[in-house]
């Protein structure tokens, strides 16, 4: 539902489940052995080799809190392909190892392990345009390929909140199971947009709010990428996820940023 699927399906792999969490549902209460999946091998239509223009930054007044959007991303067709991937993973009510209130977020998510293929291009095309240090902790050259994927329907949101830092994820070699990278730990939420208005996407806006409780809006567009400060210290944005009013499903994918730790002074 409102996503392409790629012209070749059959190149997909076979998915497997490389990690089981407490899933934590819309409204309280949890479900045990939430899966986190993986493709079996390196999928075809997720290794990214589309011609961009240029990416380039756009930094977001917010009184001074860290917000930035950065346009190409990837491309149409790729920000399809992954949809289409997440779309065989199935969407569920309960998000894997997240913890949220009841009420808060009102979406459906899916979890997975994705690929260098795909994520070491995207690094390749917007790394230079990265804060290269955070509170003196260094950029690491890797987003974390553990990626939690939102789907907004109708009337979804995810309402007011602040995003929890978390550490880097991968696969082992044998790609059978999720494993945590040492000494790293998440700095900036980026939100990549996989569809938007131009494909039916009616609302499904995020809010990112100033201290004095002021807002800007920040319209979802195809291919881009929103990036903010998170954890829970005073320089976290506070944001939340629109509602959606249209038939067609908002897909958003939350990357996390990861920073080595600075000597003596924890992210």
């Amino acid at each position: 539902m409102g996503a392409r699927l790629p012209t070749d399906t059959t190149t997909w792999p076979a998915l497997r489940v490389v990690a089981r969490l407490h899933g934590s549902l819309p409204m309280g209460g949890v479900v045990p052995h939430t899966p986190i999946h993986a493709f079996e091998t390196t999928p075809e239509a997720l290794t990214l080799t589309d011609e961009l223009p240029a990416a380039t930054r756009h930094d977001i007044d917010l009184g001074g809190l860290l917000a930035f959007s950065i346009s190409h991303v990837v491309s149409a067709d790729e920000a399809d392909r992954i949809t289409a991937a997440t779309e065989r993973m199935g969407y569920r009510d309960e998000a894997p190892g997240i913890a949220t209130p009841p009420g808060m977020r009102m979406n459906k998510s899916v979890h997975w392990v994705a690929d260098e293929a795909l994520l070491g291009t995207v690094m390749a095309r917007i790394g230079h345009l990265l804060p290269p240090d955070m509170l003196g902790a260094p950029l690491h050259p890797r987003l974390s390929h553990r990626l939690n994927m939102y789907r907004y329907d109708a009337q979804d949101v995810f309402n007011r909140h602040t995003d929890g830092d978390w550490p880097g994820y991968g696969l082992s070699d044998d790609r059978s199971e999720m494993l945590e990278w040492p000494g790293l730990r998440s700095g900036l939420t980026m939100l990549l947009y996989l569809n938007g208005p131009e494909d039916g996407v009616v609302g499904g806006n995020t809010r990112l709010y100033r201290r004095d409780g002021s807002w800007v809006d920040v319209v979802p567009k195809k291919g881009d990428a929103l990036f903010f400060r998170h954890g829970f210290g005073p320089t976290s944005v506070v944001h939340e996820g629109r509602r959606v009013d249209s038939e067609v499903p908002k897909y958003v994918a939350r990357i996390n940023v990861m920073f080595g730790q600075a000597p003596g002074q924890p992210l």
